[in-house]
């Protein structure tokens, strides 16, 4: 079975190292190939979308594609290899464009997981400037920008306290990253985030990790900096208290709710009485084994990393009626 591996590398040249902070590095992509190779099958190292466009214009196919291409500009980045799959009849692995670019956009995704009733903090969009934030009374708060992952605009001022603390964070976030401010209420409670995988009814919980900060992280935020020092600055702990367990069963109705396709990581946040909060989803999740959430979660529940990759390969596979065997395509027949 051909599988085409499309990612982006933090390599790329012309960019700041803010800008392609969730790229891959090599030793993730030469780890994805590995495992594939474990399962059986041959991974083609396409690179970028671009790439991958030329190749379908050439006339090549693949069994399947396996991308984790972030891309780089838009709100519906993450959806541009999803959608180029689907204009070519490409089978590939995890969501389509819609959920990833609903995604991505954590006020469309609040939105969606709420009015499914999953609980999440009140919030607000700036969209153009802090005036926008005249009427905002929810103290604390957390400011953050729109459409971003990895913690990117994640810092200790992004925690406010009074509306001159509000105005300052929403202008530099609208200013720095040319995209709305989410403001949302901040909570102060246990944080967790939780891997899933499967679809539709088959989806479940691989585990629940509790992120918990050490004495010299920065401070109340999972940022972009505690994330990149992960190693020395967070702890990852396994969590199946009730607590946890009611995060996760959310976090599946969140799945369920942005139709999430064979993996993704959903965060929560607790509020001071133990009741967890819909923060985020993350349907391209990292996939580095030693440093990326959703690896570690599942290895602390006893799922290796190329056990964890067939999981994610054989939801993607099913949803195609395929399978894997001997290397080779096979279309289950009805």
């Amino acid at each position: 079975m051909r599988i085409a591996l499309v990612y982006d590398l933090r390599r790329a040249l012309g960019y700041s190292e803010e800008e392609i902070a969730e790229f891959d590095s090599i030793g993730t992509i030469d780890a994805l190939a590995g495992a594939l190779e474990t399962l059986g099958c041959e991974p083609v190292r396409v690179g970028r979308g671009q790439a991958l466009a030329a190749r379908f214009v050439a006339g090549e196919r693949f069994d399947l594609v396996f991308s984790i291409a972030e891309g780089v500009k838009g709100r519906s980045r993450e959806a541009q290899v999803p959608a180029l799959c689907e204009l070519f009849d490409q089978p590939y692995l995890f969501s389509d464009p819609l959920t990833a670019a609903a995604a991505l956009d954590k006020g469309v995704a609040k939105r969606l997981v709420r009015d499914a009733g999953v609980k999440t903090p009140s919030f607000v969009v700036a969209h153009r400037s802090a005036d926008e934030l005249a009427g905002w009374t929810d103290f604390p708060a957390f400011v953050k920008p729109l459409a971003e992952g990895t913690g990117k605009g994640c810092e200790a001022a992004s925690l406010v306290y009074n509306h001159d603390e509000l105005e300052a964070a929403a202008t530099r976030v609208i200013e720095r990253y040319k995209q709305p401010a989410l403001v949302e209420h901040y909570l102060p409670g246990r944080e967790f985030t939780v891997g899933i995988v499967g679809n539709g009814d088959d989806a479940r919980v691989l585990g629940v990790c509790e992120i918990l900060l050490r004495e010299n992280a920065e401070a109340n935020v999972y940022s972009l900096h505690n994330k990149e020092l992960c190693e020395e600055l967070v702890i990852y702990a396994p969590a199946s208290d009730p607590e946890a367990l009611l995060a996760g069963s959310r976090a599946l109705d969140a799945y369920r709710a942005l139709e999430c396709r064979d993996t993704a990581r959903i965060d929560f946040r607790s509020d001071a009485n133990g009741e967890p909060y819909f923060l985020e989803a993350n349907p391209l999740a990292g996939l580095n084994p030693w440093h990326s959430d959703l690896p570690i979660l599942a290895a602390q529940n006893g799922i290796e990393f190329a056990a964890l990759i067939g999981m994610i390969l054989d939801a993607g596979l099913a949803r195609y009626g395929l399978s894997r065997g001997g290397g080779e395509r096979e279309r289950k027949r009805a």
